[in-house]
Protein backbone atom coordinates (compact mmCIF):
# COMPACT_ATOMS: atom_id res chain seq x y z
CA UNK A 1 0.00 0.00 0.00
CA UNK A 2 1.65 3.37 -0.78
CA UNK A 3 0.23 7.26 -0.29
CA UNK A 4 1.16 10.35 -1.41
CA UNK A 5 4.12 10.84 1.32
CA UNK A 6 5.79 8.02 -0.04
CA UNK A 7 4.56 5.52 3.05
CA UNK A 8 4.21 2.25 2.32
CA UNK A 9 2.79 -1.10 4.24
CA UNK A 10 3.22 -4.89 3.09
CA UNK A 11 0.36 -6.26 4.29
CA UNK A 12 -1.06 -10.37 4.33
CA UNK A 13 -3.32 -10.90 0.96
CA UNK A 14 -3.98 -12.03 -2.01
CA UNK A 15 -4.72 -14.13 -4.85
CA UNK A 16 -2.75 -17.20 -6.59
CA UNK A 17 -2.08 -16.52 -10.86
CA UNK A 18 -4.94 -19.26 -10.82
CA UNK A 19 -7.24 -17.42 -8.55
CA UNK A 20 -6.79 -19.53 -5.62
CA UNK A 21 -6.44 -18.19 -2.28
CA UNK A 22 -2.81 -17.03 -1.65
CA UNK A 23 -3.82 -15.87 2.06
CA UNK A 24 -6.63 -13.48 3.60
CA UNK A 25 -5.85 -10.27 4.94
CA UNK A 26 -5.72 -9.29 8.13
CA UNK A 27 -8.08 -6.30 8.94
CA UNK A 28 -6.44 -6.20 12.74
CA UNK A 29 -3.01 -5.47 10.39
CA UNK A 30 -4.90 -2.91 8.17
CA UNK A 31 -6.52 -1.07 10.48
CA UNK A 32 -3.35 -0.87 12.44
CA UNK A 33 -1.48 0.54 9.34
CA UNK A 34 -4.21 2.81 8.37
CA UNK A 35 -4.54 4.35 12.18
CA UNK A 36 -0.62 4.70 11.56
CA UNK A 37 -1.32 6.73 8.60
CA UNK A 38 -4.29 9.15 10.32
CA UNK A 39 -3.74 12.74 9.63
CA UNK A 40 -0.45 12.27 7.34
CA UNK A 41 -2.01 11.49 3.79
CA UNK A 42 -5.15 12.23 2.14
CA UNK A 43 -4.62 9.28 -0.79
CA UNK A 44 -4.51 5.83 -0.62
CA UNK A 45 -2.96 3.44 -3.24
CA UNK A 46 -4.11 -0.49 -2.71
CA UNK A 47 -2.50 -3.18 -4.56
CA UNK A 48 -3.32 -7.12 -4.38
CA UNK A 49 -1.51 -10.03 -5.82
CA UNK A 50 -3.41 -11.57 -8.79
CA UNK A 51 -6.31 -8.91 -8.08
CA UNK A 52 -7.39 -8.73 -11.82
CA UNK A 53 -8.80 -12.25 -11.14
CA UNK A 54 -10.93 -11.44 -7.67
CA UNK A 55 -11.17 -8.13 -6.06
CA UNK A 56 -12.76 -8.55 -2.95
CA UNK A 57 -9.73 -8.20 -1.22
CA UNK A 58 -8.72 -4.77 -2.58
CA UNK A 59 -12.80 -3.59 -1.77
CA UNK A 60 -12.65 -4.55 1.87
CA UNK A 61 -9.11 -2.87 2.15
CA UNK A 62 -10.98 0.18 0.79
CA UNK A 63 -13.82 0.10 3.19
CA UNK A 64 -11.36 -0.43 5.92
CA UNK A 65 -8.98 2.30 4.82
CA UNK A 66 -12.65 4.97 4.76
CA UNK A 67 -13.36 3.80 7.97
CA UNK A 68 -10.16 4.71 9.94
CA UNK A 69 -9.16 7.77 7.87
CA UNK A 70 -12.39 8.80 6.94
CA UNK A 71 -15.00 8.80 3.95
CA UNK A 72 -13.32 11.74 2.37
CA UNK A 73 -10.23 9.74 1.84
CA UNK A 74 -9.37 9.05 -1.56
CA UNK A 75 -8.41 5.25 -2.15
CA UNK A 76 -7.46 3.92 -5.59
CA UNK A 77 -7.96 -0.13 -6.51
CA UNK A 78 -5.05 -1.40 -8.54
CA UNK A 79 -7.92 -3.94 -9.77
CA UNK A 80 -9.95 -0.71 -11.54
CA UNK A 81 -6.65 0.96 -12.40
CA UNK A 82 -3.93 -1.22 -14.43
CA UNK A 83 -3.61 -4.67 -16.04
CA UNK A 84 -2.45 -7.77 -14.80
CA UNK A 85 1.42 -7.52 -14.20
CA UNK A 86 2.03 -6.14 -10.68
CA UNK A 87 4.99 -4.04 -10.41
CA UNK A 88 3.33 -1.99 -13.63
CA UNK A 89 -0.14 -1.90 -12.03
CA UNK A 90 1.65 -0.61 -8.97
CA UNK A 91 2.88 2.08 -10.41
CA UNK A 92 -0.15 2.80 -12.32
CA UNK A 93 -2.16 2.70 -9.04
CA UNK A 94 0.36 4.48 -7.42
CA UNK A 95 0.33 7.62 -9.79
CA UNK A 96 -3.64 7.68 -9.89
CA UNK A 97 -3.03 8.24 -6.06
CA UNK A 98 -0.50 10.71 -6.28
CA UNK A 99 -2.46 12.71 -8.98
CA UNK A 100 -5.84 13.47 -6.21
CA UNK A 101 -4.03 17.08 -5.09
CA UNK A 102 -3.92 17.93 -8.85
CA UNK A 103 -7.08 16.91 -10.32
CA UNK A 104 -8.68 18.36 -7.58
CA UNK A 105 -7.81 22.11 -8.66
CA UNK A 106 -8.68 21.08 -12.03
CA UNK A 107 -12.11 20.08 -10.97
CA UNK A 108 -12.51 22.78 -8.78
CA UNK A 109 -10.94 25.54 -11.27
CA UNK A 110 -13.59 24.62 -13.70
CA UNK A 111 -15.81 24.82 -12.02
CA UNK A 112 -14.99 28.40 -10.18
CA UNK A 113 -14.29 29.65 -13.64
CA UNK A 114 -17.55 28.45 -14.83
CA UNK A 115 -19.11 30.26 -12.33
CA UNK A 116 -17.79 33.66 -12.65
CA UNK A 117 -18.89 33.60 -16.08
CA UNK A 118 -22.62 32.68 -14.88
CA UNK A 119 -22.74 29.65 -15.87
CA UNK A 120 -24.10 27.87 -12.83
CA UNK A 121 -26.25 24.94 -13.78
CA UNK A 122 -24.38 23.18 -16.80
CA UNK A 123 -22.91 19.27 -16.10
CA UNK A 124 -19.10 19.87 -16.63
CA UNK A 125 -17.45 16.70 -17.58
CA UNK A 126 -13.45 15.78 -18.65
CA UNK A 127 -12.25 14.05 -21.59
CA UNK A 128 -10.66 10.76 -21.16
CA UNK A 129 -8.00 9.11 -22.44
CA UNK A 130 -10.21 6.46 -25.06
CA UNK A 131 -12.27 9.65 -26.57
CA UNK A 132 -14.66 9.43 -24.06
CA UNK A 133 -15.83 11.95 -21.38
CA UNK A 134 -16.39 11.69 -17.74
CA UNK A 135 -18.19 13.32 -15.00
CA UNK A 136 -15.89 15.63 -12.28
CA UNK A 137 -16.85 13.30 -9.89
CA UNK A 138 -15.49 10.05 -11.66
CA UNK A 139 -12.41 12.52 -12.63
CA UNK A 140 -11.35 12.72 -9.13
CA UNK A 141 -11.61 9.08 -8.54
CA UNK A 142 -9.75 7.94 -11.65
CA UNK A 143 -7.59 11.23 -12.88
CA UNK A 144 -5.10 9.38 -14.53
CA UNK A 145 -7.61 8.58 -17.11
CA UNK A 146 -7.28 12.14 -18.39
CA UNK A 147 -3.61 11.39 -19.22
CA UNK A 148 -3.33 10.94 -23.06
CA UNK A 149 -7.02 12.92 -23.80
CA UNK A 150 -5.98 15.48 -25.98
CA UNK A 151 -4.67 13.39 -29.04
CA UNK A 152 -7.79 11.06 -28.44
CA UNK A 153 -10.15 13.85 -28.72
CA UNK A 154 -8.17 14.80 -32.64
CA UNK A 155 -8.82 11.09 -33.65
CA UNK A 156 -12.58 11.05 -32.36
CA UNK A 157 -13.08 14.42 -34.51
CA UNK A 158 -11.18 13.10 -37.83
CA UNK A 159 -13.90 10.37 -37.53
CA UNK A 160 -16.67 12.60 -37.36
CA UNK A 161 -15.72 15.01 -39.92
CA UNK A 162 -14.14 12.22 -42.38
CA UNK A 163 -17.11 9.69 -41.49
CA UNK A 164 -14.30 7.03 -41.65
CA UNK A 165 -14.54 4.40 -38.68
CA UNK A 166 -11.33 3.05 -39.62
CA UNK A 167 -8.22 4.64 -40.93
CA UNK A 168 -4.40 6.39 -39.74
CA UNK A 169 -5.17 10.20 -38.39
CA UNK A 170 -2.72 12.24 -38.51
CA UNK A 171 -2.84 15.59 -36.29
CA UNK A 172 -0.35 17.97 -37.37
CA UNK A 173 -0.02 20.94 -34.56
CA UNK A 174 2.30 23.79 -34.46
CA UNK A 175 5.09 21.88 -32.37
CA UNK A 176 4.43 18.57 -32.87
CA UNK A 177 2.96 15.91 -35.12
CA UNK A 178 0.68 13.48 -33.51
CA UNK A 179 -0.70 9.87 -35.43
CA UNK A 180 -3.16 7.65 -34.19
CA UNK A 181 -5.49 5.16 -35.26
CA UNK A 182 -8.96 4.54 -36.07
CA UNK A 183 -10.43 1.24 -34.63
CA UNK A 184 -14.44 1.32 -35.38
CA UNK A 185 -14.61 5.10 -34.82
CA UNK A 186 -12.40 4.97 -31.39
CA UNK A 187 -8.53 5.20 -30.80
CA UNK A 188 -6.58 1.72 -30.87
CA UNK A 189 -5.20 1.75 -27.49
CA UNK A 190 -1.72 0.73 -27.16
CA UNK A 191 -0.93 -2.70 -26.04
CA UNK A 192 2.42 -2.27 -24.28
CA UNK A 193 3.38 -1.11 -21.26
CA UNK A 194 3.52 2.99 -21.34
CA UNK A 195 6.30 5.24 -19.80
CA UNK A 196 4.83 8.12 -17.56
CA UNK A 197 7.92 9.75 -16.05
CA UNK A 198 10.55 7.18 -16.56
CA UNK A 199 8.15 5.01 -14.73
CA UNK A 200 6.10 1.52 -16.72
CA UNK A 201 2.44 1.29 -15.69
CA UNK A 202 -0.09 -0.72 -17.76
CA UNK A 203 -3.21 1.38 -17.54
CA UNK A 204 -5.05 2.29 -20.31
CA UNK A 205 -3.20 4.52 -23.18
CA UNK A 206 -4.16 5.53 -26.74
CA UNK A 207 -1.60 4.31 -28.96
CA UNK A 208 -0.06 7.35 -30.04
CA UNK A 209 3.15 7.94 -32.10
CA UNK A 210 4.52 11.77 -31.60
CA UNK A 211 7.11 13.40 -33.99
CA UNK A 212 8.66 16.85 -32.99
CA UNK A 213 6.77 17.83 -36.46
CA UNK A 214 4.62 21.13 -36.86
CA UNK A 215 3.74 24.34 -38.14
CA UNK A 216 6.16 26.23 -36.09
CA UNK A 217 8.91 23.82 -36.90
CA UNK A 218 12.40 25.91 -37.59
CA UNK A 219 14.29 25.29 -41.01
CA UNK A 220 17.62 25.66 -41.07
CA UNK A 221 20.19 25.23 -44.02
CA UNK A 222 23.25 24.21 -43.14
CA UNK A 223 26.87 24.48 -44.41
CA UNK A 224 26.57 21.45 -46.60
CA UNK A 225 23.57 22.73 -48.41
CA UNK A 226 21.25 20.10 -46.90
CA UNK A 227 18.36 21.52 -45.11
CA UNK A 228 16.30 20.27 -41.20
CA UNK A 229 13.20 20.80 -40.16
CA UNK A 230 13.17 20.89 -36.77
CA UNK A 231 12.46 19.54 -33.88
CA UNK A 232 12.22 22.92 -32.21
CA UNK A 233 9.60 24.92 -32.93
CA UNK A 234 8.54 29.13 -32.92
CA UNK A 235 5.58 27.03 -31.13
CA UNK A 236 2.15 29.73 -30.50
CA UNK A 237 4.58 32.70 -31.23
CA UNK A 238 4.87 31.57 -35.09
CA UNK A 239 2.41 34.73 -35.29
CA UNK A 240 5.24 36.91 -34.54
CA UNK A 241 8.08 35.22 -35.63
CA UNK A 242 7.51 33.05 -38.72
CA UNK A 243 8.84 35.21 -41.98
CA UNK A 244 5.07 35.27 -43.28
CA UNK A 245 4.09 36.99 -40.66
CA UNK A 246 6.35 39.58 -41.17
CA UNK A 247 8.95 37.55 -38.30
CA UNK A 248 12.68 37.21 -39.31
CA UNK A 249 12.34 32.90 -38.64
CA UNK A 250 11.91 30.18 -42.01
CA UNK A 251 9.11 27.87 -40.31
CA UNK A 252 7.36 24.59 -42.06
CA UNK A 253 4.43 27.22 -42.74
CA UNK A 254 6.48 30.02 -44.51
CA UNK A 255 8.14 26.88 -46.55
CA UNK A 256 3.84 26.28 -47.47
CA UNK A 257 3.56 29.50 -48.21
CA UNK A 258 6.58 30.18 -50.63
CA UNK A 259 5.26 27.42 -52.52
CA UNK A 260 2.02 28.67 -53.01
CA UNK A 261 0.18 25.87 -51.24
CA UNK A 262 -1.52 27.97 -49.30
CA UNK A 263 -2.21 31.88 -48.48
CA UNK A 264 -1.07 32.99 -45.41
CA UNK A 265 0.29 36.45 -43.86
CA UNK A 266 2.05 38.12 -46.29
CA UNK A 267 3.55 35.74 -49.06
CA UNK A 268 5.92 38.11 -50.42
CA UNK A 269 7.82 38.34 -47.22
CA UNK A 270 8.95 34.56 -48.15
CA UNK A 271 10.63 35.22 -51.24
CA UNK A 272 13.63 35.13 -49.32
CA UNK A 273 13.67 31.70 -49.14
CA UNK A 274 15.02 30.37 -52.35
CA UNK A 275 13.18 27.97 -54.03
CA UNK A 276 15.88 25.26 -53.79
CA UNK A 277 15.67 25.43 -49.89
CA UNK A 278 11.68 25.18 -49.89
CA UNK A 279 11.80 22.23 -51.68
CA UNK A 280 14.46 20.40 -50.20
CA UNK A 281 12.71 21.28 -46.64
CA UNK A 282 9.27 20.12 -48.61
CA UNK A 283 11.39 16.63 -48.89
CA UNK A 284 12.58 16.45 -45.50
CA UNK A 285 8.70 17.03 -44.09
CA UNK A 286 7.25 14.32 -46.55
CA UNK A 287 10.26 11.57 -45.07
CA UNK A 288 9.44 12.36 -41.52
CA UNK A 289 5.64 12.05 -41.86
CA UNK A 290 6.04 9.03 -44.32
CA UNK A 291 8.63 7.37 -41.77
CA UNK A 292 6.10 8.01 -38.76
CA UNK A 293 2.76 6.56 -41.11
CA UNK A 294 5.14 3.23 -41.71
CA UNK A 295 5.49 3.38 -37.65
CA UNK A 296 1.92 3.11 -37.00
CA UNK A 297 0.93 0.91 -39.71
CA UNK A 298 0.05 -2.78 -39.37
CA UNK A 299 1.08 -3.96 -42.61
CA UNK A 300 2.85 -2.94 -45.71
CA UNK A 301 -0.30 -1.57 -47.49
CA UNK A 302 -0.65 1.77 -48.14
CA UNK A 303 -3.65 2.77 -45.70
CA UNK A 304 -6.38 5.49 -45.63
CA UNK A 305 -5.07 8.97 -44.14
CA UNK A 306 -7.24 11.17 -42.38
CA UNK A 307 -5.40 14.90 -42.52
CA UNK A 308 -5.91 17.55 -39.66
CA UNK A 309 -4.80 20.16 -37.27
CA UNK A 310 -4.05 24.11 -37.55
CA UNK A 311 -0.83 22.75 -38.50
CA UNK A 312 -1.81 20.56 -41.77
CA UNK A 313 -1.11 22.99 -43.90
CA UNK A 314 2.79 22.15 -43.86
CA UNK A 315 1.30 18.09 -45.75
CA UNK A 316 1.74 19.90 -49.03
CA UNK A 317 2.22 16.34 -50.90
CA UNK A 318 0.62 13.05 -50.43
CA UNK A 319 2.41 11.07 -47.90
CA UNK A 320 4.26 7.74 -48.93
CA UNK A 321 2.61 4.60 -47.51
CA UNK A 322 -1.09 6.26 -48.04
CA UNK A 323 -3.83 5.05 -49.94
CA UNK A 324 -6.60 8.34 -49.44
CA UNK A 325 -6.39 11.12 -47.67
CA UNK A 326 -9.46 13.08 -46.33
CA UNK A 327 -8.91 16.33 -45.17
CA UNK A 328 -11.88 19.01 -43.89
CA UNK A 329 -11.55 22.83 -43.49
CA UNK A 330 -12.90 22.07 -40.06
CA UNK A 331 -9.92 20.31 -39.53
CA UNK A 332 -7.69 22.82 -37.42
CA UNK A 333 -10.65 22.04 -34.77
CA UNK A 334 -11.00 18.30 -35.00
CA UNK A 335 -9.88 18.09 -31.11
CA UNK A 336 -12.60 20.80 -30.16
CA UNK A 337 -14.88 18.74 -32.05
CA UNK A 338 -13.84 15.42 -31.03
CA UNK A 339 -14.47 16.54 -27.33
CA UNK A 340 -18.07 17.60 -28.70
CA UNK A 341 -19.65 14.54 -29.57
CA UNK A 342 -17.68 12.51 -26.97
CA UNK A 343 -20.18 9.82 -25.33
CA UNK A 344 -19.32 8.61 -21.79
CA UNK A 345 -17.46 5.33 -21.75
CA UNK A 346 -16.99 2.49 -19.63
CA UNK A 347 -14.15 -0.03 -20.07
CA UNK A 348 -13.70 -3.02 -17.22
CA UNK A 349 -10.66 -5.85 -18.33
CA UNK A 350 -11.08 -9.00 -16.27
CA UNK A 351 -9.06 -12.33 -16.00
CA UNK A 352 -11.13 -15.81 -15.96
CA UNK A 353 -10.21 -19.21 -16.33
CA UNK A 354 -12.47 -20.23 -19.06
CA UNK A 355 -12.22 -23.95 -17.81
CA UNK A 356 -14.37 -22.47 -14.48
CA UNK A 357 -16.28 -19.45 -15.71
CA UNK A 358 -18.14 -20.15 -19.02
CA UNK A 359 -17.20 -17.87 -21.71
CA UNK A 360 -20.44 -16.30 -22.57
CA UNK A 361 -20.77 -15.28 -18.49
CA UNK A 362 -17.30 -14.01 -18.10
CA UNK A 363 -18.08 -11.79 -20.89
CA UNK A 364 -21.59 -11.04 -19.60
CA UNK A 365 -19.86 -10.22 -16.04
CA UNK A 366 -17.54 -8.06 -17.57
CA UNK A 367 -20.19 -5.94 -19.66
CA UNK A 368 -21.88 -5.16 -16.50
CA UNK A 369 -18.90 -4.14 -14.65
CA UNK A 370 -17.81 -1.44 -17.99
CA UNK A 371 -21.16 -0.40 -17.81
CA UNK A 372 -21.61 0.30 -14.16
CA UNK A 373 -18.11 2.61 -15.05
CA UNK A 374 -20.05 4.33 -17.62
CA UNK A 375 -23.02 4.91 -15.40
CA UNK A 376 -20.93 6.10 -12.15
CA UNK A 377 -18.78 8.40 -14.84
CA UNK A 378 -22.22 9.94 -15.79
CA UNK A 379 -24.18 7.69 -18.94
CA UNK A 380 -27.41 7.41 -18.72
CA UNK A 381 -27.73 3.64 -18.44
CA UNK A 382 -30.61 3.22 -20.78
CA UNK A 383 -28.49 3.99 -23.50
CA UNK A 384 -25.27 2.20 -22.58
CA UNK A 385 -24.39 0.06 -25.64
CA UNK A 386 -20.91 -2.07 -26.10
CA UNK A 387 -18.24 -0.70 -28.65
CA UNK A 388 -15.81 -3.18 -28.22
CA UNK A 389 -15.13 -7.09 -27.04
CA UNK A 390 -11.60 -8.55 -26.89
CA UNK A 391 -10.80 -11.51 -25.98
CA UNK A 392 -6.90 -12.41 -25.72
CA UNK A 393 -6.02 -16.23 -24.32
CA UNK A 394 -2.75 -15.66 -22.10
CA UNK A 395 -0.14 -18.46 -22.99
CA UNK A 396 1.57 -21.10 -20.82
CA UNK A 397 -1.14 -20.22 -17.87
CA UNK A 398 -3.88 -22.72 -16.69
CA UNK A 399 -7.40 -23.15 -17.29
CA UNK A 400 -7.90 -21.77 -20.62
CA UNK A 401 -6.63 -18.29 -19.00
CA UNK A 402 -8.10 -15.36 -20.88
CA UNK A 403 -7.88 -11.79 -20.48
CA UNK A 404 -11.48 -10.48 -21.29
CA UNK A 405 -11.46 -6.39 -22.17
CA UNK A 406 -15.18 -4.86 -22.67
CA UNK A 407 -15.53 -1.33 -23.94
CA UNK A 408 -19.07 0.38 -23.58
CA UNK A 409 -20.36 4.00 -23.99
CA UNK A 410 -24.00 5.70 -23.17
CA UNK A 411 -25.51 9.81 -23.67
CA UNK A 412 -24.94 11.90 -21.16
CA UNK A 413 -27.85 11.58 -18.28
Amino acid sequence: MNSLTGQYQLVHGGYEYDGQLLTPIDEDELRTTFQKWSGKVDSVAIVGVFSALNRDQEERAADIAREELGEEISVSLSSKIGSIGLITRENATILNAGLYQVISRVTKGFSAALKAKGVVNAQVYLCQNDGTLMSLEYAAKYPILTIGSGPTNSIRGASYLSKRRNALVLDIGGTTSDLGVLVNDFPRESSKAVSVGGVQTNFRMPDILSIGLGGGSIVRQLTDGSVTVGPDSVGYAITDKALCFGGDTITATDIAVRLGKVKLGNPKLTDVISLSVAHKAVDVIQAQLANAVDKMKTSAEPVDLVLVGGGAIIATEAIAGTKKTFTSALGGVANAIGATIAQIGGQSERLYQYVTIPREEAITATTEDATRQAVEAGADQDTVQVVDVEEVPLQYAPGDSTRVKVKVVGNMV
